[in-house]
């Protein structure tokens, strides 16, 4: 589907209550209506993920795995039924190959050390492509440091979207891991992951997907995916900081060796030797993120109920929306005009720098994020030092974009555009 093109998106007393679920979205901000348009970077949390957590702190709070008292079991039994809700939403064959992280950036991190690092040599190649953030490339720049292999930067092209022809090429004898995109945070472009895993798996290349800007805006099957390694933070769709899933092939987790050392990642420890945790626990060292879990559950269980295509939908008649009255406007140069992308509006103005933008929109009411959005190659790829990037979730409005619009006015004012 065009995500560009709305279909039968939801009615406006619909959005209203999901708007209603939300209570930060009633804050003032420098005396406006909050106007809250940079949910790429966080979004924000219905009451019943506070409550959640707030519900865990005053009734369950104690640490899980470790002890036999009343709060200790139901802790456990919290966090691991949190566990298996999130294995049901990404649609994981078992519980078992969930593991729990602070965020997407420790994902693949921990993927870098523990699968990719014990398996390359010198000259060896890992691929990923020209429009991803920060943390699907330094992790990966790490390893090769290490162990002398080598990092293939797939391009994309003028309008965003990867080029496939290049990709396959540079799928070649030595590589060993492909990284990729699900969705660009800076561009919005989605990627047709379901073809470059299966171009990759045909070459015998395991596939890494970077879901952490798709995983609130698409539906997220890893089977129908077939993807090797799938990784999101609870915090891009309606959880808690902090929190993070890294999915992974069960077959895979267990050929991999223990990234950190400390408590619950054991089953046994002598000074001479340290008998590893079954997976996915030989993974989590140390005391968890408990209510951050607890509250990634019930974030996921808030978009379950609402449903993620019905979201979708909405978003894309708001996509849609916001590029036509911003390609209107004059000294609007939009960045990432793919035909298939989530709701990302990245843009520059002529004469008149993002962070001033910003700054005007914030005097307005209006937040958006401003800047290289942690993916700096992209910005250099498009000659621009940073962008103004809007994006939306299912509780934004075409009030949202309009007030946008207002106070992109009021930017040409200042800058006499």
């Amino acid at each position: 589907m065009n995500l560009l093109e709305p279909v039968g998106s939801p009615e406006t007393e619909t959005v209203a209550r999901w708007r209603g679920d939300f209570p930060i979205l009633r804050e003032s901000v420098h005396g406006k209506p909050l106007v809250y348009l940079d949910n790429a970077a966080t979004t924000q949390k219905p009451t019943s993920v506070i409550a959640a957590e707030q519900a865990y702190y005053e009734h369950d709070n104690a640490n899980v795995h470790r002890g036999v008292h009343l709060l200790s079991q139901r802790a456990t039994d919290a966090y691991e039924g949190a566990r298996s809700r999130i294995a049901r939403f990404v649609r994981a064959a078992r519980e078992q190959e969930i593991v729990y992280t602070r965020g997407t950036t420790e994902a693949i991190n921990l993927v870098a050390q523990s699968y990719a690092r014990p398996r390359l040599a010198p000259g060896d190649e890992i691929l990923i492509s020209a429009m991803e953030h920060h943390s699907n490339i330094v992790p990966w720049q790490l390893v090769c440091e290490q162990t002398g292999a080598l990092l293939k930067v797939a391009p994309i092209r003028d309008d965003g979207t990867l080029d496939i022809d290049a990709y396959e090429r540079m799928l070649g004898a030595r590589t060993r891991m492909v990284a990729i995109a699900h969705a660009s945070n800076a561009l919005g472009t989605v990627n047709p992951v379901a073809r470059l895993i299966g171009l990759a798996h045909a070459r015998g290349v395991p596939v890494l997907l970077d879901g952490a800007q798709a995983i609130a805006h698409l539906p997220v099957d890893v089977a129908t995916l077939d993807c090797d390694f799938y990784a999101f933070s609870g915090h891009k769709i309606y959880g808690p900081t902090g929190i993070g899933v890294l999915y992974a092939r069960a077959a895979l987790l267990e050929a991999m060796p223990p990234w950190q050392g400390g408590g619950d990642m054991i089953r046994a420890v002598t000074f001479e030797k340290t008998e590893y945790n079954a997976i996915p626990w030989r993974f989590e060292a140390g005391t968890p993120n408990i209510a951050g879990a607890i509250g990634l559950a019930a974030a996921l269980d808030y978009v379950s109920v609402i449903g993620v295509e019905v979201a979708q939908r909405h978003e894309a008649d708001l996509l849609a929306y916001a590029d036509d009255a911003l390609r209107s406007l004059p000294h609007v140069q939009m960045i990432g005009t793919a035909k298939e992308k989530l709701g990302i509006l990245s843009f520059v103005m002529e004469n008149a720098h993002a962070h001033d933008i910003g700054t005007i929109l914030d005097q307005c009411g209006v937040a958006v994020r401003t800047g290289h959005h942690c993916a700096m190659p992209v910005m250099a790829r498009y000659g621009v030092p940073a962008t103004v990037r809007a994006s939306l979730a299912l509780y934004n409005t075409r009030a949202d974009i309009d007030a946008l619009l207002d106070g992109l006015a009021r930017v040409r004012e200042v800058f006499r555009l």
